[in-house]
């Protein structure tokens, strides 16, 4: 393995373990297992590839709801699945410079599309309830990383044989 490659996936292996940290970082809420464990997933998109910046998303999920004990049992792939493909969406729209819209995408997608399909598969009850906390546990988890990537932006200054 070149020295690249091993970068990216520490660097991956040190988000998944800080999204294990916000995993234990509970919002308190109704329904729903909300927590503080997308923060670093979404933030990692200034270092890493969106893939891998999702597969961290992924693993923090898994983390979070592990400390719950799988209240959804395996719905939680579902849920962990829309978490690849929201960090996956954020970072590239913030690859391509879409500095602004990445963040109403992402609360959107994360806090009101992503339980969507639990209108179906558990009831319509679940999903309006989980609107009232998923939503303001997105918002929180986008707002720290609001805080945070100007200043990790400056830290990760990229240039030739850096992380990509």
């Amino acid at each position: 393995m070149d020295r690249q490659k091993l970068m990216k996936l520490t660097l991956t292996a040190m988000v998944a373990a800080i999204c294990a940290v916000g995993a234990v970082i509970k919002i308190p809420a109704f329904i729903t297992t909300a927590a503080l464990d997308s923060a670093p997933a979404f933030l990692s998109v200034v270092f890493l590839s969106p893939v891998l910046a999702g597969v961290a998303g992924v693993i923090g999920h898994f983390i979070s709801a592990l400390t719950t004990g799988f209240p959804l049992g395996p719905l939680h792939i579902i849920i962990a699945l829309e978490m690849f493909i929201v960090v996956w969406i954020f970072g590239v729209m913030h690859k391509k410079g879409m500095h602004f819209w990445k963040w109403p995408v992402a609360l959107i997608l994360n806090g009101v599309v992503a339980p969507l399909p639990f209108y179906f598969i558990i009831s319509p009850a679940f999903y309006w309830t989980s609107l009232t906390s998923l939503p303001l546990a997105t918002l929180i988890n986008l707002v720290i990383v609001a805080v945070v990537m100007p200043i990790l932006s400056k830290v990760f200054v990229r240039k030739e044989g850096r992380v990509h």
